[in-house]
């Protein structure tokens, strides 16, 4: 293992499998959707945590890269482009400064 890393917004794991092709090992997973989580279960062995809003940063171990695949609805030209005003994905990306602090 060469660095730890966090895996939220982790959906089936496809992000996970490219960090650990080059020698990273998840040592924590968040996803919300209950079909994604049975999936990466299915993939990897592993349940992932479930909102990432109501996980405690404290219960996270320690990582040295986080990757988040964070909903990008409210930011795509296509959607509404309520980015930050979106009032549930649109405040996802605080919890990762959340988690970074």
């Amino acid at each position: 293992m060469d660095f730890k890393f966090i895996d939220l917004f982790a959906g089936i794991g496809g992000m996970r499998i490219a960090f650990q092709r080059v020698g990273g090992e998840c040592v924590f997973s968040s996803e919300w959707d209950r079909f994604s989580q049975q999936t990466y279960k299915e993939n990897f062995g592993e349940m992932p945590s479930g909102d990432i809003t109501q996980i405690d940063a404290k219960d996270i171990p320690d990582f040295d890269v986080l990757i988040a695949g964070f909903p990008c609805q409210p930011f795509s030209s296509i959607g509404k482009r309520e980015g930050f005003e979106h009032p549930t994905q649109g405040t996802l990306f605080f919890d990762v400064v959340r988690i970074l602090e």
